[in-house]
């Protein structure tokens, strides 16, 4: 199953959204929230999403029209 990691950073009026359940329920994609930061006002996530390519495109390309910013990581994520 392909696999895609990306950066997803939320603005203020996102961070208590359920963003990415709803990616995933929408598009069919599984996702692995590999690290985080959140506080009240912002917030970002490194998300590994998984699923076919189709799908994730389209799962990412609705993220950016709700508004999250999404920019793509490469390599592996190491949790420090």
């Amino acid at each position: 199953m392909p696999k895609r990691r990306v950066k997803f950073t939320f603005p203020p009026d996102l961070v208590t959204q359920p963003v990415i359940f709803n990616m995933g329920k929408q598009h069919h994609v599984v996702t692995n929230i590999r690290r985080a930061n959140v506080t009240r006002d912002r917030g970002w996530v490194i998300l590994e999403i998984a699923g076919d390519d189709d799908e994730i495109d389209k799962a990412i390309g609705w993220a950016k029209e709700q508004g999250v910013r999404v920019d793509p990581i490469e390599g592996d994520v190491v949790a420090g």
